[in-house]
Parts: structure tokens; C-alpha cells; sequence
């Protein structure tokens, strides 16, 4: 466990770009960090105030206005860093959980030596809680600085982290399926959106195709009735100068007797035709209906595209003679 907690140790404290131990440590918006030499090398071709990504994640921060050289120093790296100085020159011997033994009660007995808790600048020994305070208490190293033993606080560090590295890790196959169910729901639903509108689109369709056949219809039998009218007008026509002809005939060629035998019914006639409001009746037919559409204003209407009315069709055939 040690050995692995270690290893993990040395992995935090080397750079991804020159792959050798920190100098001078500096982390980025992203949390990645690298020597300070390494970034100004990496962003050589840039300016302040340019974007640069990261050279790990490739995530981009902006150049501070003074250069890389004031982004902040990464300290957590640099505690790191202490711990594996520390532990480069000693082969320490720990106890079974892991932790660096007091070396005054391991000196003693090692497999009962309580885990150090402070560490001696001068002395470069770490003690325990028990041995720290009598440290302290001894003439001769009264006025020795006692640190906190941060290769144990590493050492839990580092265990929580690589922790937090399995629980974060096992949230990806989440994510992917969580992003598939997504992608999937939604084809679903472009498929019934398209089926809706497919639908819509048919039902417009089959409406203007029955609106169109009403026009046609309307218009047929309009042209129909028209020329019914114009037949009737030209036959009045040909009716009236059949009679004037007639008349003329009689008087410039018929006898005194033959006026007298053909003037009643001559008259008659022309009383028959002159009397017919054919002018009336052509009138009426020209005006008699109006065709209009009106717009359907929603899909609560039952036709979707709209309506057509007829207005005053009073046409009748057959009226002149």
C-alpha cells in the first residue's frame, strides 16, 4: 500500500510536458499544472491577452497581462514536492496502515509505533503526538521548529484522490448512456413530428383537391348556363329580323288584300317579341352570382384550407324565346 501511495506521490509531482520532477509549479484555470519554464516554452508564439490552451486538456485561459509568468503557484504541488524530498534520502519503515511510524517509539517497536504527526527541521525526525511535546520540553531542542508530517497528510491525500478518481471514472458509462437515451428519445420523437406533419400535409392536400374540383364544377356549369343565355339571345335576334323582313316584304310587295290577311297575326307577333325583356334577362344572368373562398383561420375548422360560397345564382334558361 506503501509503495503504491508512493508511486502515486511521484506521478502528482512530475510535469506532463518535460516529464521530470516540478520546477517551480504553476496550475492553470483548468487545475492542471506544469513547470513555469515548460508553459513559457510551450507559449512562446503568444502575447499576453491571447487565448492558449491547455497543454494537457486543451482547455483555453486567457495570458495574464504581465505574461505567464504571474500565474499562481501551485502550493498543494509544492507540498508534494517537499514529502518526496523528504522521503527521497530515508527508507522510513511504516506501519501496516500506510502512515510513516514516530521514529522514537519505532526504535523500540515498529509494529506498535504510533503514526508521526510533526517532524523536526533540525533533527529531520518525525514524532508523535507524545514525543512531540517531549521535544519540545528538552533544553536542547526547545527552540526546534516542529512542523506538521505532511507525507501522512500526502499519503491521505492521495488516497482520496485516487478515490475520487474511480467514483468520478464510473460516472462516464452514465453520461454515454444517459447521451444515447437522449439521441434516441429524440429520433423518436422527430419520427412522430414528421408522421403528424405527413398527415397534416395529406389532409390539405385531399382539401384542395376538393375545393378545386367545387371551382370546376362551379365554373362549368356557369359557362354552361351562359351559353344557354347567348343561344336564347341569338335565336330572339334571329326571330325579330326574320319578322322584319317579313314585314318589309309585305308592304313592298303584297297586295292591299295581302296586308289585310297578314296584318293580325304580324302584329301579334311582334307584340310577342317586342314585349320579351331580353336586355333583362341578360343583364340578370351576367350578374346573377358571386363566387367567393374564404381562408380556413385555424385547424379547429373542418376544412383545413378553406370554403367557397355561392351567392344569388338565379339563372333560369329558357326564358327568352
Amino acid at each position: 500500500m506503501a509503495a503504491r501511495q508512493l508511486s502515486v506521490v511521484k506521478e502528482l509531482t512530475e510535469c506532463s510536458i518535460c516529464t521530470e520532477v516540478f520546477s517551480d509549479p504553476r496550475v492553470l484555470p483548468c487545475q492542471h499544472t506544469f513547470c513555469l519554464q515548460c508553459l513559457v516554452d510551450y507559449g512562446r508564439d503568444r502575447q499576453p491577452g491571447n487565448r492558449m490552451p491547455c497543454p494537457l486538456c486543451r482547455e483555453e485561459f486567457t495570458i495574464p497581462a504581465d505574461g505567464l509568468t504571474v500565474m499562481p503557484k501551485s502550493f498543494f504541488t509544492e507540498k508534494l514536492l517537499s514529502a518526496r524530498k523528504r522521503s527521497a534520502g530515508e527508507d522510513a519503515v511504516q506501519t501496516e496502515g500506510g502512515l510513516v511510524p514516530c521514529d522514537v517509539c519505532s526504535s523500540e517497536a515498529a509494529s506498535s509505533a504510533p503514526p508521526a504527526t510533526k517532524r523536526c527541521l533540525e533533527c529531520q525526525q518525525n514524532y508523535c503526538d507524545q514525543c512531540s511535546r517531549s521535544h519540545t520540553k528538552i533544553r536542547a531542542t526547545a527552540s526546534h521548529v516542529l512542523v506538521p508530517n505532511l507525507q501522512n497528510q500526502v499519503m491521505s491525500d492521495s488516497e482520496k484522490i485516487t478515490e475520487l478518481l474511480k467514483k468520478t471514472g464510473g460516472v462516464l458509462p452514465r453520461i454515454e448512456k444517459e447521451k444515447n437515451d437522449l439521441v434516441k428519445r429524440l429520433a423518436d420523437v422527430e419520427g412522430e413530428i414528421n408522421m403528424a406533419a405527413d398527415k397534416l400535409i395529406a389532409a390539405v392536400e385531399g382539401d384542395r383537391v376538393k375545393l378545386l374540383s367545387e371551382v370546376e364544377s362551379i365554373r362549368l356549369e356557369r359557362v354552361r348556363r351562359l351559353e344557354t343565355v347567348e343561344q336564347e339571345v341569338e335565336q330572339h335576334l334571329a326571330s325579330l329580323d326574320s319578322l322584319r323582313q317579313y314585314a318589309e316584304t309585305l308592304l313592298s310587295s303584297g297586295t292591299a288584300g295581302d296586308v289585310t290577311t297578314s296584318a293580325n297575326s304580324l302584329h301579334s307577333r311582334a307584340e310577342e317579341l317586342t314585349t320579351s325583356d331580353v336586355i333583362g334577362h341578360v343583364d340578370s344572368a351576367l350578374t346573377s352570382a358571386i363566387v367567393s373562398f374564404t381562408a380556413s383561420t385555424g385547424a379547429a375548422d373542418a376544412n383545413l384550407v378553406g370554403t367557397i360560397a355561392v351567392e344569388g345564382d338565379t339563372v333560369h334558361p329558357g326564358t327568352c324565346d
